[in-house]
């Protein structure tokens, strides 16, 4: 493996889609805002230069006609990248992704594949409410046929990035705005992070955290704030909701008894319900306290920064979750609660994790 340099996500993807469209003509891709002057939060900077409008295809707002060019180019042998602005665009033409894509090689009895990348983007803190700022990962991750990522680290939104364009189904990419300007080590040249399943990105002994995309940032940092007093949390990377593989999971509440998930969606009928859920019936007898769920609140996502306060879930609301969990005392949680607020450096809760470097 090449050695790897430091490169924010949004950099990781870019270079995916270069080594991916370098290495086979087959790749193409189409979307709305690839080739305008925020090319896609910064994915796409030089794509269009490199290798111009024939493969670099600007769109229309005509999500659910665009959805249906690019599954009839996949079944015909191209390699098909659709990124959309936002998660909610795609709204319209989920009949195309769940009826056609989804299903196309279990209905053909093999025939038929639809290799088809769908990038879409979530995110909080830029004030677009209950229309532009849902995470909806969850609705993808119901529907056998497809799979679906959420890559948190700036290695795997290259690496996985790569895998999901050689793989031949249908893959529906989930980018967190802010994962998108968090830096962390990129090897270089191609290489895949295989959609395997989840990654332990701390070990730890006393409880597990699983969390999603952005959530994974500040489950870590939380896990630093809990160790500094005498608490270890193991932190799991759930990467891959579909087919969702908790192996890895169930391995680490083997070990520590205790289960926190943290979404970037909402709870009810969530990842993390469905984790819980599956770790309830398979696990039970190792069990030292019930699971719990953090995640966004039942409404709609709240514009006003007065109100994503209660919306969001915190380092803090984790923090104290653990807390109760492994019955810590009261001075333990203060003082992890104090280290929280040092790293955070006094930031309002929708501006993200120092580690952000975004333009918002």
């Amino acid at each position: 493996m090449p050695e790897a340099r430091s490169l924010n996500g949004a950099e990781a993807a870019r270079e995916a889609l270069f080594e991916s469209m370098e290495r086979d003509p087959d790749v193409f891709m189409m979307g709305e805002g690839i080739a305008d002057h925020g090319n896609f939060f910064g994915t796409t900077n030089g794509l269009m230069e490199k290798f111009g409008s024939e493969r670099m295809l600007e769109m229309p707002v005509a999500e659910n006609a665009m959805t249906g060019i690019a599954i009839g180019a996949a079944m015909m042998g191209q390699r098909p990248v659709m990124s959309l602005q936002r998660v909610e665009f795609v709204l319209l033409a989920l009949e195309q992704i769940f009826d056609n894509a989804a299903k196309i090689h279990y209905a053909t009895n093999g025939r038929h594949k639809a290799p088809i990348v769908i990038r879409l983007v979530v995110g909080r803190g830029w004030g677009q409410g209950p229309h532009h700022a849902q995470s909806l990962e969850s609705v993808f991750a119901h529907f056998p046929g497809l799979k679906v990522i959420m890559p948190a680290l700036a290695r795997d939104s290259k690496g996985m990035l790569i895998a999901a364009i050689e793989d031949d189904s249908p893959v529906i990419c989930i980018e967190h705005r802010w994962i998108h300007f968090a830096k962390g080590p990129v090897p270089e040249g191609h290489y895949v992070e295989p959609l395997d399943g989840p990654r332990v990105r701390r070990e730890g002994s006393d409880v597990t955290i699983v969390a999603t995309s952005y959530a994974v940032l500040e489950a870590l940092a939380t896990a630093e704030a809990l160790d500094k007093v005498g608490i270890s949390a193991e932190v799991i990377d759930l990467r891959v909701l579909r087919p969702l593989n908790l192996d890895l999971v169930k391995k680490s509440v083997a070990k520590t008894g205790r289960l926190v998930t943290i979404d970037t969606g909402w709870i009810t009928c969530g990842m993390g319900s469905e984790i819980v859920a599956t770790v309830a019936q398979e696990c039970f007898s190792e069990l030292k306290a019930p699971p719990q769920r953090l995640g966004l609140a039942d409404y709609p996502t709240p514009s006003s920064r007065s109100l994503v306060t209660d919306y969001y879930p915190t380092p803090e609301a984790l923090i104290d979750c653990v807390g109760e969990m492994v019955g810590a005392k009261s001075e333990q949680m203060e003082a992890a609660r104090a280290d929280m607020a040092e790293h955070r450096g006094g930031l309002p809760h929708d501006v993200p994790n120092p580690t952000f470097q975004g333009p918002f």
